[in-house]
Order: C-alpha cells, then structure tokens, then sequence
C-alpha cells in the first residue's frame, strides 16, 4: 500500500464576503438517473473549496454545469457574478479548467502550449511569456520551458495544466481530480505549486477529491455522495461535529467502576488486553480514563478524527476508489471550440 502524503494544517477562511460561485437547488438528471440533487452551496472569493466524494456522487457533474459544458435540469448557477446557461461566453472568460485526462499537445514544447491557449484569450505571444514567467517558476518548469510536453513526467504535465488554467487570469479555477494517477509524493508537491499558484494570481479554487489527505487542503470541504451534499464545512469544522476521539488501552484488567464510562460520555469496545474507548473529548477524559483502569495500563493511544472517519460517519461506508475520467478530454476540446 502507498504511503499516505503528508496532511497539512487547515487553512483560515478568506476575509472576503463576495461569493464568486452561487449553486442554489442544483438538479441534473440522465432520463431517470439523478446525478445530482438539489444541491445548494457558495464559494468564497479567493477560496479554496472541494468536493470530498465517490466516484459518480456528482463531483464531475456539477463542475461540467459551472464550467458551461453541459446545461442543468433545473435550478439557478452563478459564477463571477453570471449566470451559467445565459453568460456562457462572460463564464468562460473568467474560468480556468484543469480536468481529470492529460489535454495538453504532446508534440509542442510547454511555451508553445501556453501561447496556443493564450491565443484563445486573445492574448499576445509576448503577453503569455510575461504572464507565465511567475508562474513557471513556482510550478519549478521554468527550465524545462522549451521542452517538448512528452518529455515530461506525469507530475511536471500537470503542473503545465495549471500554469495553463492560470495563464488569463480568471477569477476560479476548477480542478477535477487535478493529481489523479500520482503518486502521494507527487501529490504533496502538486498541492504546494496549486497553493503557490492560486494565491500569487488571487483567484478561487474549486476542486474535487476522493484522496481524504488532499481534502485537507481545504478552506471549506463539501461531502458529497449519491448526488447529493450531505455536510459542508471546513476539515476541522467537520470531524468537530461528526467524528469522536477514541482511547486504546491496553490493559490486563477491566475497570471495576461500572459508571466511569457513562460519566465520561464513553461508548468501551473490545476486552483485555484491548480496549477501545470513544467519546467526545479524549485529552480532557484521558486521565480519568488511566485511572478507571488502575494500575494495569501497559499502552495507552490517542486517536483523532480524520475525515475518513467523518466521511464513513455521514455517509455509513467507505469512500470507493475513482475510476478514469469520462470523456472530459473531447469536453474540453469542444470547450475550446465554442469560444
């Protein structure tokens, strides 16, 4: 099994007040299939928000809708302040998309790739060099700028994607599952330069995940399965009001006071030698827990909530490993098109 990337601290909500995406009753259905449900969220100027789901929650759906490539079933979107089925054209002007599938031309060197989609924003071959000299630099591709893309790695192709989804400025920009096929290293690294990125251009930042560690690169993290968005908040927000602590103890005895547990708010599973102990507060509760059980304690360990666990409280299950993307590379490619 791959070991886990690094998880980082939470990041602090923007100051900001002015909501740059607006989803209010949100509904797409496929004939019968609801793929989404009515579902109803805002993001931040300047955010970083996500959808933490399974493959086929909606995660792809919903963004297809905000970045104007399939039309909703019913209810109201905005992003930058334009409606999405109205204001295509204003929407794509102010969005950058880096989708799940490789869409960059593998026969061209980064800067041509760069210049070529600069074109479509009718933007000077100078004014793309200028534009992405920054933030060549932060992705750490500057010197391989007049390399041909196929002679990149994995990571390297998607840190040109994000240079590219940057390159006009725009006021979002959606990333779909942007470090799917890295591995955890890479992913880490990936998240940095997305970082970097996104505040040196001041933009927001709307992506998805099914990797519980990238979630926590969050601001706000919307849970999101069958469609539907069932908790919204920050990482920390979350697994505060939907995941316990638990206490491992290892010990060769049971306590012999029977209503330690229920004073503390304790639910105890397990017998010696292991016990384990869930309840609301475990660095509050731990010495009245050691002392419940005397002294027969030989381990005792602390557990927090991730939100792995929080995902599995809300949802009952397990989140399901992603699938390949569908279709999203010919999307962009019409995308591109119809501008």
């Amino acid at each position: 099994m791959s070991e886990a990337a690094p998880t980082p601290k939470g990041l602090p909500l923007p100051d900001a007040d002015e909501d740059v995406i607006v989803v209010r009753d949100l509904v797409k259905t496929y004939d019968r299939i609801e793929a989404v449900r009515g579902i109803s969220f805002s993001v931040r100027a300047k955010e970083v928000f996500g959808f933490l789901g399974p493959n086929g929650a909606g995660k792809t759906t919903t963004i297809k809708i905000l970045a104007t490539l399939l039309g909703p079933t019913s209810g109201h979107c905005e992003v930058a302040g334009m409606d999405v089925v109205t204001h295509q054209r204003e929407v794509r002007d102010r969005i950058g998309l880096v989708f799940q599938d490789p869409t960059l031309d593998q026969q061209l060197t980064a800067e041509e790739n760069l210049v070529f989609h600069g074109m479509l924003y009718g933007l000077s071959a100078a004014e793309v060099r200028r534009r992405a000299g920054p933030l060549m630099e932060i992705a750490g591709l500057a010197e391989r700028r007049k390399s041909i893309v196929k002679t990149y790695s994995g990571g390297m192709m998607r840190r040109l994607e994000i240079v590219r989804g940057l390159l006009h400025a725009p006021e979002v920009l959606f990333l779909d599952e942007p470090t799917i096929g890295l591995d955890p290293q890479s992913r880490a690294q990936m998240w940095e330069v997305i970082l970097s990125m996104g505040k040196e251009q001041g933009c927001s930042i709307f992506m998805t995940t099914h990797y519980m560690e990238e979630a926590e690169f969050t601001q706000r993290i919307a849970i999101i399965d069958h469609g539907g968005i069932q908790a919204i908040g920050s990482p920390a927000e979350l697994k505060r009001q939907h995941g316990t602590d638990m206490i491992i103890v290892e010990a060769d005895a049971t306590p012999e006071d029977p209503g330690w547990a229920k004073a503390l708010g304790a639910t105890v599973r397990g017998a010696s030698p292991r016990f384990e102990i869930t309840l609301p507060d475990a660095e509050t509760a731990l010495p009245r827990v050691i002392e419940a059980f005397g002294g027969h304690v030989s381990r005792v360990e602390v557990r927090r909530p991730t939100l792995e666990t929080v995902f599995l409280q809300i949802t009952g299950r397990e989140i399901r490993e992603e699938g390949p993307a569908d279709q999203m590379a010919q999307m962009h490619r019409m995308w591109r098109r119809g501008r």
